[in-house]
């Protein structure tokens, strides 16, 4: 076990660490002493559930519990309540750390601020492995996605990396836009955090008069955002935003739109603020490359190079080697911070490390004659849905477990759910998609067809399924 992260704080005692959007700063001093107040309710190595908000509560739980050593299960503030069951279920954790709103019939062993630590009555059947320091979800939208092991050190080898490439500096501020247990969300504020950088706190969004208001008043220097914040920019006229502290913006969580990418390059690019292109995937602790402001323009389309420490290859169906340019192959990556492995419950957790620093991305991409990378599809079926990695093969095993034969194809703007005329109720299917995901009604629609396309084993054939043929309901 490795407790190097978050060591140096104590240099940075004096800068402020935290600010609220109600004003309220906090000293990396002041948040260290809170912390130290939290951990020590604590007994052993000990898994906790952990319940985010972008609040000074969260983050100074998460520096607590990480420092103490402890497993920490993130999920989000938001998450549907049979699925909050059935993690506590499979994984059985010590302690519960959540906002006071969420009720649990456990003892609340703690109180800080706005946010309760409850102890756990739950037995105690497994062990966990020395390395393993999170838990987090592949997936934004479904309880029962697995979870992925990241170990310290993955979390230390993405946090140096990130902080040399994009040269993150203890005057820096950046604005919260994502949710912490979001692993972009929260590699902002591991780098943040780790050079003695301030993290401005809020849960408004991005449409929200406040949320700008909080930006201007203490001055962010930079802010991350998927292929949606930037949609939603775009509509509130962000070229015509004066915003003097902005120093750069990140984009990852998925291919954004060419044209979209170009309108925001050259924003930046006439107004000397830097728009750097990044590609990541959870297994990988947030990120693996990134593109240089400098070619973004000229490499548009580009997820650029491996970050620091990092190494890409592309791999042919055989699993040669390929070493020719623009031929299509899956995407290899191999780093420090290629994380454990997965865990479906508890007794996966004293598992070691699975990947052994490579992780097969299931993008397919190539490469240019100057070893730019370009991703172009995808192997399985999977899209990224505001940054989150579905599964469509996971929202149809749901489907069909409430019992709804229901085939979904989609892109990274929506899902397409099909069902039958006359043999599935919509109204049931989008019931079900709404309590057991946390799917928005604008990221999915249902279709009526009048029969399943499917070839002479009954397996379906969804390249037969288009919406334009049929009627959307």
């Amino acid at each position: 076990m490795s407790l190097k992260i978050f060591s140096n704080l104590k240099k940075f005692l004096n800068n402020i660490a935290l600010i609220n959007d109600d004003g309220k700063q906090y000293t990396y001093s002041k948040i260290l002493n809170y912390a130290d107040k939290i951990s020590i309710k604590i007994k052993g190595r000990s898994t906790i559930l952990f319940i985010c908000k972008n609040s000074i509560e969260s983050i100074v739980g998460y520096l607590s519990f990480i420092k103490r050593g402890c497993v920490l299960i993130l999920v989000d503030n938001k998450i549907k309540k049979n699925n909050l069951s059935n993690i506590l279920s499979k994984f059985r954790p010590k302690y519960i750390f959540h906002p006071n709103q969420n009720k649990f019939n456990f003892k609340k062993i703690f109180l800080f601020k706005n946010y309760s630590l409850s102890k756990t009555n739950l037995k105690i059947d497994y062990k966990i492995n020395n390395k393993l320091a999170l838990l987090i979800s592949t997936s934004g939208t479904t309880g029962n996605s697995e979870f992925v092991r990241q170990s310290y050190k993955n979390l230390e080898s993405n946090i140096n990396s990130i902080v040399k490439y994009l040269n993150i500096k203890s005057n820096d501020r950046a604005i919260t836009t994502m949710p912490m247990n979001y692993v972009y969300g929260l590699s902002i504020v591991n780098s943040h955090l780790s050079q003695g950088s301030s993290i401005m706190l809020t849960e408004k969004k991005i449409v929200d008069r406040g949320f700008w208001e909080f930006f201007k008043k203490f001055k962010a220097t930079t802010f991350g955002g998927v292929p949606f914040i930037f949609e939603v920019l775009k509509k509130l006229k962000f070229k015509k935003m004066n915003l003097p502290s902005l120093r750069y913006i990140t984009q990852a969580g998925g291919k954004m739109d060419e044209d979209l990418l170009s309108e925001f390059i050259e924003i930046c690019k006439k107004r000397k603020k830097k728009f750097i292109v990044m590609y990541g995937q959870t297994e990988a602790t947030a990120r693996m490359s990134y593109l240089s402001w400098k070619s973004s323009k000229k490499k548009i389309g580009s997820i650029g190079k491996p970050i620091p420490g990092g190494k890409f290859f592309l791999q042919d169906k055989k699993g040669k080697i390929i070493t020719k340019s623009n031929i299509v192959g899956e995407l290899i990556y191999k780093g420090k911070n290629v994380c454990l492995g997965y865990a479906k419950n508890r007794f996966d957790l004293i598992k070691g490390d699975e990947n052994k620093g490579t992780l097969k991305t299931g993008d397919l991409a190539k490469k240019d004659s100057k070893s730019f990378y370009y991703i172009i599809g995808r192997k399985k079926r999977f899209v990224k849905i505001f940054g989150h990695r579905i599964n469509l093969e996971h929202i149809e095993e749901i489907l069909k477990n409430k019992g709804c034969n229901c085939p979904c194809i989609g892109d990274d703007k929506k899902i397409n759910i099909y069902i039958e005329k006359n043999k599935i109720n919509k109204n049931k299917v989008e019931k079900i998609i709404l309590e057991n995901t946390n799917l928005n009604k604008q990221y999915f629609s249902i279709i009526l067809i009048n029969k399943i396309p499917r070839n002479k084993s009954g397996k379906v054939l969804y390249s037969h399924l288009d919406k334009k043929n049929n009627n959307n309901l």
